[in-house]
């Protein structure tokens, strides 16, 4: 609405108050006509008509005047009369030299008197003569001074201590009054009975004749107001329609849109009829999670709500936004997890797809994410034993291997990350998030794919880069790499140093460390804790191997995993490569889908 005000009021105040049309008037004149015409206007005039512009009156100079005559706006163009002033000074001071003679005007009254003004002591004479006419203005300090009708008797008037200043010429009586204005009217040009009286304007009939004729119809201001009023409502109001039609498109076009991705999402139900997840109805799932109220956390794509399907039963319920991608994830994470049975992928119990709600329904896992347990705040306190995390590594390393090789179709999850390993009571790592993930043959060697996905820092380099060779389930292997450093430092894969002055590439940095044979000392509390840390670490850094084909499969890093480490070695260093170009980990959590040149599948 403030919008649709301040549209109004643009197409208004050009046009308020302006009076002839085509001129550049000053403001002082606006709203004066013919035979009036503002005295610095290129424009012919009526001879005697010019005006000047003050502050804020038009100014009219006449003949023998000492000081020019301001015009009141409220000239009557019909009876041919204006009134006139001296702003601060009275009329009374202009009355001994006053003429209009010479002039296009003259007094309105007919009725004119002439005066004598005489000069008296103050406090000598008595003022009671109804024939003395005290005139403020003139007077000063120690005496007054008095206008008296020329054709009075002086012996009637008490004009002791008074000496005559001098007589004027007939004026009418308002001019020897304070705060007066004087009527003046002309009788040529006629407008007033020619055209005004009739409605219509005056200006001249030819360039050389003082003639006039009548022009167009005049409109009053409010008549000019209204029209204006008008025009701008008409045009407010089709620009409302607009606003108003390009919204019903837009919502037309979202609406059409999400019911587009309905129809895969449907479609994709109607192919999946032997489905084991449960489907439920919205009403189902605000019964399961008491209207929504226990929220356990929000992310970009949709909130998690703790629910119970009994008393023993808890759920986690994530609801997804119907504005967020096309379908795809919601598709991805049904269709992925309903055919994945392993204990270290959580269990999909059930979905909703009740018209644009679309919502998926987990097992609950009371110990959140891994990310909670190795990236504290100060990056000293470690909640969970090396043990511990040697078994969530080595857990969570056989849910990679199970959906690389366990299922009928390879299954690449493409968002490995801390934040995607769940754990449950007893700390048993458990993969979710399947919303990025692709399927492909067990004997496909690279998959096809038109954009890169992931979160930056565990996006592997050929999924930027073709140079580094094709996209396949080696990209998990980098990703999975990435996670295990992290699990060992306790900290992202970029940090910065302790006293906080210059950024460190973690992965480098413990290469250097292993390379020179030096300890790593990274928050040692029990014998074999370092053993494990090693073995962790040697085992990230074969696995974040710039090129694909340096990188072992995941059945050979469960392998490493469930080893002592006393055989293993450290693999080439990545970072001396010449040809290995930086990826900028330094962006954490953060979902990238970036273009790509597409790439064939190789069967």
């Amino acid at each position: 609405m403030n919008l649709s005000l301040f549209f109004l009021l643009m197409l208004l105040l050009p046009d308020l108050g302006s009076g002839v049309s085509g001129l550049n008037i000053p403001n002082c004149c606006k709203g004066i006509r013919f035979p009036f015409v503002p005295a610095d206007e290129h424009t012919d005039s009526y001879p005697g008509f010019n005006l000047s512009c003050s502050e804020d009156d038009p100014v009219l100079k006449l003949p023998n005047l000492v000081q020019l005559l301001h015009v009141k706006k409220d000239i009557d163009y019909k009876a041919q009369e204006l009134s006139v002033f001296v702003p601060g000074v009275c009329l009374a001071s202009f009355a001994k030299n006053f003429s209009l003679s010479g002039s296009r005007f003259e007094f309105q009254k007919p009725d004119l008197s002439k005066y004598t003004f005489f000069n008296c002591s103050t406090g000598d004479r008595s003022d009671s003569n109804s024939q003395m006419n005290l005139v403020p203005c003139l007077g000063a300090p120690g005496y007054e001074v008095y206008a008296v009708d020329s054709d009075a008797y002086v012996s009637n008037l008490p004009l002791i201590s008074c000496t005559k200043m001098y007589n004027v010429p007939p004026i009418p009586s308002e001019m020897i009054f304070p705060g007066q204005t004087l009527r003046l009217k002309w009788s040529k040009p006629n407008c007033g009975v020619l055209c005004e009286a009739k409605g219509r304007s005056c200006r001249f009939k030819n360039e050389t004749l003082l003639e006039i004729e009548c022009g167009e119809r005049l409109v009053s201001r409010t008549e000019a107001i209204m029209k204006k009023l008008k025009i701008a409502g008409t045009t407010l109001a089709s620009f409302l329609l607009l606003l108003m039609a390009l919204a019903v498109l837009r919502v037309y076009s979202a609406h059409l849109r999400e019911k587009i991705n309905q129809a895969r999402i449907d479609e994709f139900l109607q192919d999946y009829r032997t489905f084991k997840p449960t489907r439920y109805s919205y009403i189902d799932l605000k019964g399961i999670t008491d209207d929504f109220k226990d929220k356990l956390g929000q992310g970009a794509y949709g909130a998690v709500y703790k629910g119970s399907l009994s008393k023993e039963i808890h759920v986690a319920v994530k609801m997804l936004h119907s504005s967020t991608g096309n379908g795809e994830e919601f598709i991805n994470e049904v269709g992925t997890m309903g055919k994945v049975h392993h204990v270290n992928v959580v269990r999909l119990v059930g979905f909703c797809a009740d018209g644009f709600r679309r919502a998926l329904v987990y097992e609950f896992l009371p110990n959140e994410s891994l990310e909670k347990f190795i990236f504290s705040a100060d990056g000293q306190v470690r909640s969970l034993s090396w043990e511990k995390l040697q078994r969530i590594a080595l857990g969570t390393a056989k849910g990679i291997e199970y959906l690389h090789q366990g299922c009928d179709q390879r299954i690449l999850h493409f968002d490995i990350k801390p934040h995607n390993i769940l754990l449950d009571q007893n700390f048993t790592p458990k993969i979710s998030d399947f919303g990025l993930a692709k399927f492909c043959s067990k004997d496909q060697s690279a998959v096809s794919m038109t954009a890169a996905r992931g979160t930056m820092g565990y996006i592997a380099p050929e999924v930027f880069s073709r140079n580094f060779g094709n996209v396949s389930y080696k990209s998990d292997v980098y990703s999975f790499g990435m996670l295990l450093l992290e699990i060992v430092s306790g900290r992202k894969n970029v940090d910065v140093d302790v006293e906080g002055r210059s950024q460190i590439y973690f992965p480098e940095w413990i290469y250097k460390h292993l390379e020179q044979g030096e300890e790593l000392r990274i928050r040692i509390q029990e014998e074999g804790d370092a053993n494990i840390a090693r073995k962790l670490t040697i085992i990230g850094l074969w696995c974040i191997q710039w090129y694909p084909i340096d990188r072992p499969s995941m059945k050979s890093v469960v392998q490493m995993l469930e080893g002592d480490g006393s055989d293993l070695i450290l693999p080439p260093n990545p970072f001396a490569s010449q040809g290995a170009k930086r990826i900028d980990a330094a962006l954490p959590g953060r979902r990238l889908y970036q273009e790509l040149e597409a790439i064939h599948e190789v069967e």
